[in-house]
C-alpha cells in the first residue's frame, strides 16, 4: 500500500547567485534546511489526489499563500524501511 506525505517548504535561504531566495530548481522544490528553510509535514494521505486537494485548501491559508508553489508530495510504501543504516553527527 502506498501513502503520500505532503510537505510545505517555507524558504529562508539565500542560496542564489545574488543571495536571492531559491524556491524551485531543476528537480522541483528547493530545500536547504541548513540555510533556514522550514519544512512542514501537512499530513500523510491515501492518494496523490487527496494530497493535491489538501494543497488547494492550504494555499488559502496565511503563510502557505505566500509560497503557493512550494509544496511537495512524496510516495512511500507503507511498512517499508526507508532509512536502513545508522548516521553520524557532524559538529558545527
Amino acid at each position: 500500500m502506498k501513502v503520500y506525505p505532503l510537505w510545505h517548504i517555507s524558504h529562508q535561504n539565500e542560496a542564489g547567485p545574488n543571495d536571492e531566495t531559491i524556491h524551485l530548481d531543476d528537480e522541483g522544490v528547493f530545500i536547504n534546511e541548513q540555510d533556514g528553510d522550514d519544512v512542514k509535514l501537512l499530513g500523510i494521505y491515501s492518494s496523490e489526489a487527496v494530497a493535491e486537494e489538501r494543497i488547494r485548501r492550504a494555499r488559502l491559508l496565511p503563510g502557505f499563500a505566500d509560497e503557493p508553489d512550494c509544496f511537495q508530495i512524496g510516495e512511500h510504501d507503507l511498512d517499508e524501511d526507508h532509512w536502513t543504516e545508522g548516521f553520524v553527527r557532524v559538529p558545527v
